[in-house]
């Protein structure tokens, strides 16, 4: 199946000279959506991880199905004041501002094999502060899932892991 067919491109949003990726006609078709979930599973699956963790908020669009389709447990990574209890934070710079994310204190368990999964990979500092997070945990992140990759933003440098699976790359 060829991904690219699901995906819109929208030209000069939400800038002039962005084409922004728009997931939106993937998530719409069963067949894709559920071949780009599989596609997912059976690499965690071959890295055989303990748990899935994905950012806000596209990463629980397909890490909770992929946890799911393994009976493992998933652990959402949010902005701040989006968690009810105690929290460990990563703050890092954007290339007009700062971000930081939460994820539960007790979320990871020391040694425990994580996949952290996403839609797009970009820039990359959203993965790193997720990478940070399940590290601080005392996670090994085993490998990354994207369905979508912009390889000229480089966003591949900053993740430490050597195992990362990409669908779609631009």
């Amino acid at each position: 199946m060829n991904l690219k067919d699901y995906i819109a491109s929208i030209e000069n949003y939400p800038q002039e000279g962005v084409t922004f990726r728009d997931i939106t006609p993937l998530m719409s078709d069963g067949k894709a959506f559920a071949y780009s979930v599989n596609k997912m599973t059976n690499y965690a699956k071959e890295l055989n991880v303990d748990i899935i963790v994905g950012p806000e908020s596209r990463g629980f669009i397909f890490g909770c199905p992929v946890a799911t389709n393994l009976g493992i447990g998933f652990v959402p990574v949010r902005k701040p004041n989006k968690l009810p209890r105690e929290t460990v934070s990563y703050a890092y710079d954007l290339e007009y501002g700062s971000n930081e994310l939460h994820m539960h204190k007790d979320a990871i368990k020391p040694g425990q094999r994580v996949l952290v999964v996403d839609d797009l990979l970009a820039t990359g500092g959203t993965i790193e502060a997720t990478i940070k997070l399940v590290e601080k945990l005392g996670g090994v992140v085993a490998g990354c899932a994207f369905l979508i990759e912009l390889e000229d933003l480089k966003g591949r440098d900053l993740i430490t892991s050597e195992n990362i699976l990409t669908l779609i790359k631009y």
